[in-house]
């Protein structure tokens, strides 16, 4: 039980590290990354105190260099999934009543190991299962891993702290309970970050988890395990499974347990899950809560007035970045007539100068797609670009898939608005432009918002405020995270609490209280100190 009312740390952003040339985070990140590069790891089932392995396993492989295998993970059996959730249900007990500044401690240890002795690893990991560059990585699976979980701490002493009025006859107490049940976590491949968040913010309100990683972020998420382990979270509070999806989460939500859904990948597969919790709705305890961050195809608008300069480092930034492969990545653009000469030129030089290779060279801007499923997604969509009279491949539109997944940074211009590449979300380094002309800019915003189904990002260029205002306003309702003369990527824990509507999910907001309230059921208390005794009111006279 508490004995006092405490402060946590102050939470600040974590700084992001240069990595420049003769740095010794440069050295030490790559001498990590040639000691995993040449290691093979076996991972397990993570459930209880158990570490299982199956036998039934799978490899892992570099998406720059696939047939170089860097370890195996084993799969689940529906058993071990039954186990999973009896493990956490037990865990539970305990987990549930620790007091809320020991489960904020364990997270605060967390993040301190990633800033220090995990930083190195963690970020290697991510280069290497991933594909990201060293600058992606350290801004994904260090930094904005160590604000989640220092700002989820803060965000939760207030919500814990947030209580009614009461008076002197009465005392009013306002509890934030954790879920009757257990949480379900999906995670996906391409932010190392958001793969610890969605299992740790459900923990960290004193909920226990069953957590499935995409099988492309194994590799990184051992990672995580160590850290959370090293940090203290209990045995049981966070089980880990891989395997089968579909016997996974069928498992899953026919437990009458199952209490809320903490999900991050397709627009697609979110609204099968939510069919498939509706379907189960009868059996469970209580209405589970469905979190889902999916989709977007994000846009970024120029009007005539924005710098030229801005505009394209925005788009190359933007949609280029990781190799696109970002829910918020820049994916349609519309550029007024005047400006696209000078934008095509630009575009086509910073295009020219980009590297693409091997994470480990860290002159690379640009490396691979996760996996040959994307590729070949990817390659049929720019072949058929090449084939369609109203689009043109105008810079890229290569790939190689002979050594890695390599698909050629790509802008693909169109003179059809609603071209498939300007609807459909690719995943990938493809941009597709559509220019218009210049007087009918507001006729262009009208088509920004009714072109896609999703509801992201998005970004307007202007140096006209009147321009800027009448954007802001028309696009209300297209994007979750909406910029201003910036590109739509590169949210910020604490600062740019992300999320998007329409098919993009559920916009509750990772990154803010809004999302840590989800993963608690507030219980009133009300104490009078002194108890009527007759049931006559005053007015009966």
């Amino acid at each position: 039980m508490s004995k006092g009312f405490f402060n946590v740390p102050k939470a600040i952003n974590e700084p992001v590290k240069s990595y420049a040339p003769g740095t010794p985070e440069r050295e030490q990140v790559l001498t990590a990354y040639r000691k995993m590069w040449n290691e093979q790891i076996d991972v397990p089932l993570y459930i209880g105190n158990e570490e299982i392995k199956t036998g039934n396993t799978k490899n892992m492989s570099a998406p720059h260099d696939h047939q170089h295998i860097v370890g195996k993970f084993h799969l689940a059996e529906k058993s071990h999934v039954e186990k999973a959730i009896s493990t956490a249900l037990e865990a539970r007990k305990e987990w549930s009543q620790m007091s809320w500044e020991n489960r904020a401690a364990i997270f605060l240890k967390a993040a301190e190991l990633i800033a220090g002795p995990y930083r190195a690893k963690i970020n290697a990991a991510t280069m290497i299962a991933q594909s990201k560059t060293i600058h992606q990585a350290e801004i994904d699976a260090a930094c904005e891993l160590i604000d989640f979980l220092r700002f989820n701490v803060e965000f939760m002493t207030q919500i814990y702290s947030e209580q009614p009025t009461s008076d002197s006859s009465t005392w009013n107490r306002l509890e934030q309970r954790p879920l009757e049940g257990f949480v379900y976590a999906i995670t996906p491949f391409n932010f190392t970050a958001i793969a610890a968040n969605l299992p740790a913010s459900a923990a960290m309100m004193g909920n226990v988890v069953v957590w499935k990683p995409s099988d492309s972020q194994v590799f990184s998420a051992k990672i995580i395990v160590d850290i959370f382990k090293e940090a203290g979270v209990p045995d049981g509070v966070i089980n880990v499974i891989y395997g089968d999806p579909v016997m996974i989460t069928d498992t899953l939500l026919a437990s009458p347990d199952f209490a809320g859904l903490h999900f991050t990948g397709s627009t697609h597969v979110f609204k099968d899950l939510w069919a498939k919790i509706g379907t189960n709705i009868h059996n469970y305890k209580t209405y589970p809560r469905i979190v889902g961050e999916t989709g977007g195809k994000d846009f970024i608008i120029a009007h005539p007035s924005a710098n030229v300069k801005q505009v394209v480092t925005g788009i190359v930034r933007g949609g280029f970045e990781f190799q696109g492969q970002k829910c918020s990545a820049a994916s349609r653009v519309y550029l007024p007539k005047s400006m696209w000469p000078a934008a095509k030129a630009q575009l086509e030089a910073d295009v020219k100068s980009m590297k693409m290779g091997s994470p480990e060279d860290m002159s690379n801007f640009f490396t691979a797609v996760i996996h040959e499923g994307s590729f070949n997604k990817l390659a049929s969509y720019i072949d058929q670009a090449k084939e369609d009279k109203d689009a043109e491949v105008i810079i890229g539109g290569g790939y190689d898939k002979s050594k890695g997944w390599f698909i050629e940074p790509t802008v693909i211009v169109t003179t059809n608005p609603k071209y498939e590449t300007m609807e459909t979300e690719l995943f990938g380094p493809v941009v597709t432009i559509y220019i218009y002309e210049d007087e009918k800019w507001s006729e262009t915003l009208e088509l920004i918002d009714t072109t896609s189904e999703y509801a992201l990002t998005g970004a307007v260029f202007s140096q006209d405020r009147y321009a800027i205002e009448e954007a802001t306003k028309a696009l209300e309702n297209s994007a979750g995270n909406f910029y201003i003369n910036d590109k739509p990527t590169g949210a910020v824990v604490g600062n740019q609490p992300f999320g998007g509507a329409r098919a993009s999910g559920t916009n509750d907001k990772a990154g803010s209280m809004l999302n840590l309230l989800r993963w608690v059921s507030p219980r009133t208390i009300k104490e009078t100190f002194v108890t009527p005794e007759d049931y006559r009111y005053p007015f009966l006279g």
